[in-house]
């Protein structure tokens, strides 16, 4: 799967972008501030995952404007697709391919699937419990249609919960008891499954981690990666009913898949408390090689491949091994200098200033 051409119209400071992609790898140059990163986020904004920086679609959108438009090209298997996106500023954000709107932005990953690798993904080690749910579920939406669907009925259950607990508070009667033990049964059901699905990839995503961190960080080390969810031993119907008055108390559900985590351990001990900095890199940069190598297996798509500045945060030796490391798949590396390291050399390079192309 490659993309052969983009356009992206008032999405953050680019007013009217349009080039083409190599086919293999494409350089984006320019000064650091100019919309090097924003030209990525557009690529991969192409899965409807959303935001790989978290920005809500109203910062995606040009300042004075009400919509933003990303369009793309895709070739895959001798089968072109038109993607198109319309980014609402305020309102629902829609999209289509060859001119059919899709039910779910989420749906996109059928037909464009995309890897980051960017500066904060140092948070996949280092950070909280988020960064690790949301990388295992984007993996899993992004492969498994019924993950999807699954996700989102998880979603509407558990925002239904949280609005009765807050509804009802301390003072909480037979009718609102009676409609949480409803609500309860459901989360219980999908929170389960959800779980069983997270514990698979972790267990599915950890020999290629562990292969990559050992090349990556060029010595030998164990990589172990597990799903850490403290109600499993008890199972969620029980572990909601005990936490019923606290929930009350509180206006929140406080057990559930909303709140697990993946353990990831460097020789037995927690990589977020005892690995280095340079260590937690070398795991987070493991951990997107192993999201490549799971969804290309597991989907049949390719994923893109887009490396934001990642070599300017790394040393000589790790910016070699990752070159080694990567997959033989389409790729658009940003550069604030232009340099990356040898083996990466792009077969076309766009540069970017203020959020316009200047040359080719």
């Amino acid at each position: 799967m490659i993309i052969a051409w983009l356009s992206i119209e008032n999405f953050r400071n680019h007013r009217s972008t349009k080039l083409a992609l190599d086919a293999e790898r494409t350089l984006v140059v320019g000064p650091n501030g100019h919309g090097k990163t924003n030209l990525l986020e557009a690529v991969a904004l192409l899965n409807g995952s959303g935001s790989f920086r978290g920005a809500s679609a109203e910062t995606l959108v040009r300042t004075g404007c009400d919509r933003a438009f990303v369009r793309a090209e895709i070739r895959r298997e001798r089968r072109t697709r038109l993607v198109e996106m319309e980014i609402a500023a305020a309102g629902r954000s829609r999209a289509q391919v060859n001119g059919q709107k899709v039910r779910s932005l989420r749906d996109l990953a059928d037909v464009v699937s995309t890897v980051v690798f960017c500066p904060a993904d140092l948070s996949i080690a280092a950070g909280g419990p988020s960064v690790r749910r949301e990388l295992l579920d984007n993996v899993l939406i992004s492969t498994d249609r019924e993950y999807r669907a699954m996700r989102l009925d998880f979603e509407r259950v558990l925002r239904q919960r949280n609005n009765l607990l807050k509804q009802t508070g301390h003072r909480a009667d037979d009718e609102a008891i009676a409609t949480l033990d409803v609500w309860d049964a459901q989360l219980a059901d999908i929170g389960e499954t959800i779980a069983q699905r997270r514990d698979a990839l972790c267990t599915a995503l950890a020999s290629p981690a562990q292969d990559a961190y050992c090349q990556l960080a060029g010595c030998d080390a164990s990589l172990g990666l597990s799903y850490a969810a403290e109600w499993r031993d008890r199972g969620l119907a029980i572990s909601l009913a005990q936490a019923r008055t606290d929930d009350l108390r509180r206006g929140t559900t406080t057990v559930g898949p909303h709140r697990d985590d993946m353990t990831i351990c460097l020789d037995g001990l927690p990589a977020r408390t005892h690995a280095s900095q340079g260590e937690q890199r070398s795991i987070a940069l493991a951990l997107r090689l192993a999201q490549h190598r799971y969804s290309a297996q597991t989907s049949g798509i390719e994923p893109i491949v887009l490396l934001d500045d990642v070599f300017s945060e790394l040393d000589e030796g790790r910016a070699r091994r990752l070159v080694d490391c990567l997959p033989a798949a389409q790729t658009v590396v940003t550069s604030a200098t232009g340099h990356v390291p040898s083996g990466i050399e792009a077969h076309s390079q766009v540069q970017i200033h203020d959020g316009e192309v200047i040359s080719r």
